[in-house]
């Protein structure tokens, strides 16, 4: 076993690693960017290094700087997490060259199923099925033209070497097609480094699933069940679950058989995720693509199979041999995880980074929370929106949905918006209780326009001095009052100060009680595309900008009908909150 291994990643998988080397008792180090040197991994690791400046291409990308702080720790093994290097072959290569361990699979598997055309090759291979699409990368739109009048539409334009949702645009008419394969290749490139793309049929009211399985280097694959993971938005997950509510005896069996026959057929090691479509009919699976890292979902598996997966990866690594055989994986119980995004909901999911004041988690029988963030700590606009993990378990799905909506009431987040809202209803949704949604539910069907966030407690008022929230009590009832003009009595110190909305400037302000409007940056973010161009006419709901913030691209578009008589900003800029961004008159 290991003496010391060093996790290069952030956020709450790295926490999640950590502590799993904590148990294992192998000593730890981290990593950090010049944005987290604060952060809640740094806490958790005996000693870390700092790697470089926020952007991850200077840092949790940067592989030289990465094996120079293994090194200078004196580590033996690498654990990627997930994200970032996660499935690079050429960092396993990197890690390999270098003397270290890399915790995850071979560099040829990784590099085989990394590559989805690749990878759906292999599925062929193995006996599974796969949805109809290209086996090469796409060369431009006129072959997404000519495989949708072979197939029809709506398809999907997907990145070839990467996951997560990222680069994957869903086309449902031609005048769609040209924008939508552009913007594959931006976040395919933004994203992975590559910007090629394939093709897809798109399967309407399809459900994602997912099977979890575990390889040790001695020819044992084992699968430990099925996530549902269809609740998503822009192509990413939500809410999963394990297992799935609609997966038959019969579907868990063929779906376990072809994911252990994909592994082997790829020389797998370690743990991995092989994703599925399950068409309406429930019974018809096809393979999408293999991650070959440990999943965001994991820990839903790992409550109803009773398995530390993060420490079999290590385990894994350093040799060992799984101790049991498939017939004696028995899940039980149901799980469920909610991912706490800082993004806004009822705005299309908009990302909200800043900075979290009061942070209160929840607890109780059957529940656990994998966090990366906790109170007064920075959500940098660099990396991904994820906050944490929410995760219930308990012994049937409507148990697990009645104490995950009594989870979420106690879960406290403020200065950020973050998804608790959508997850408070979508647990006691109707459709979501009968297990009766599709990937395209929650774009398609919900209405989330009015979803507001929970309203501040104990929290102090920018810009007002003296203010702060007391508890007073009338006729022995419990009231939170706010109290101004207290004069020496500061707000409570552990809250962090709310920021004042952003103002407009008199010009601006001026002009949209006119017959001109501004349209503003909902988030901060770099400005991608500007697709239109001053005079130029628009409609209601038209994209005037592209603006990159989290890792996604966000669409603006325009609130009216009108002329484009401003433009206030240009590709490659990064505008604040609240920035300009067009006059439309």
């Amino acid at each position: 076993m290991f003496t010391k291994v060093l996790v290069a990643n952030r956020g709450e998988i790295a926490v999640r690693v950590l502590r799993a080397l904590r148990e294992l008792g192998i000593a730890s180090a981290a990593v950090y960017s010049e944005v987290d040197r604060e952060a809640l991994h740094v806490r958790h690791a005996d000693e870390a290094f700092l790697i470089g400046e926020a952007p991850p291409a200077a840092s949790y990308l940067n592989v030289d700087h990465i094996l120079d702080a293994a090194d200078r720790a004196g580590a033996e093994a690498i654990h990627p997490g997930y994200g970032f290097l996660a499935e690079n072959a050429d960092f396993a290569r990197a890690c390999a060259k270098s003397g270290f361990i890399f915790v995850g699979p071979p560099a040829e598997a990784i590099e085989r199923m990394g590559d989805k055309l690749a990878a759906r090759r292999a599925a062929v291979d193995a006996g599974a099925p796969v949805v109809p699409g290209t086996l090469s990368p796409a060369s431009g739109p006129d072959e997404v033209r000519a495989f949708a009048a072979e197939h029809g539409y709506p398809i999907a334009i997907k990145a070839s070497f990467g996951g997560g949702g990222r680069g994957l645009k869903v086309v449902r008419s031609e005048k769609e097609l040209s924008e939508a394969f552009a913007s594959a290749q931006r976040e395919s490139q933004m994203a992975f480094g590559r910007d090629e793309v394939y093709l897809e049929r798109y399967l309407e009211g399809a459900r994602h699933i997912e099977a979890q399985i575990l390889a040790d280097q001695h020819g044992t694959v084992l699968f430990f069940g099925e996530r549902d993971c269809t609740l998503q938005r822009r192509h990413q997950k939500l809410v999963e679950e394990s297992p799935s509510p609609v997966v038959s005896p019969d579907v868990r069996r063929r779906l376990g058989e072809a994911s252990v026959a994909i592994a082997r057929q790829v020389g797998y090691t370690n743990a991995g995720t092989i994703e599925t479509l399950l068409e309406a009919d429930l019974e018809r699976f096809y393979f999408m693509e293999m991650n070959t890292r440990l999943q965001v979902e994991h820990p839903v598996t790992e409550l109803c199979a009773d398995i530390d997966l993060a420490k079999w990866q290590i385990r894994i690594a350093a040799g060992e041999k799984l101790p049991f055989a498939q017939e004696d994986i028995s899940p039980r119980g149901h799980a469920i995880e909610c991912r706490i995004n800082a993004e806004d909901p009822a705005k299309k999911f908009f990302p909200s980074p800043g900075r979290i004041g009061t942070y209160r988690e929840p607890s109780g029988p059957g529940v656990r929370i994998d966090s990366g963030f906790g109170p007064d700590s920075e959500i940098p606009r660099s990396y991904d929106s994820l906050i944490a993990k929410l995760v219930v378990w308990a012994e049937s799905r409507d148990e697990a949905r009645a104490r995950m909506a009594r989870a979420l009431d106690e879960y406290v987040i403020e200065g950020v918006k973050t998804t608790i809202p959508f997850h408070r209803m979508i647990m006691e949704h109707p459709r979501f209780a009968a297990g009766d949604i599709s990937t395209s539910f929650v774009e398609n069907e919900l209405d989330l326009s009015g979803l507001a966030q929970p309203d501040a407690v104990a929290t102090a008022t920018a810009g007002t001095a003296g203010e702060r929230v007391v508890t007073v009590e009338v006729g022995g009832k419990r009231f939170e009052v706010a109290v101004r003009g207290l004069g020496a009595l500061a707000p409570v110190a552990s809250s962090a100060a709310r920021p004042a909305p952003p103002q407009a400037d008199p010009k601006a302000r001026a002009a949209s009680t006119g017959v001109r409007e501004t349209v503003r940056a909902p988030m901060q973010g770099t400005v991608v595309k500007t697709p239109v161009a001053v005079g130029d006419g628009v409609t209601a709901g038209e994209l005037l900008i592209v603006l990159e913030a989290m890792k996604m691209e966000n669409h603006i578009t325009s609130p009216r009908d009108g002329t484009v008589v401003e433009l206030h900003v240009s590709p490659g800029q990064n505008v604040e909150t609240g920035a300009s961004l067009a006059t439309i008159e």
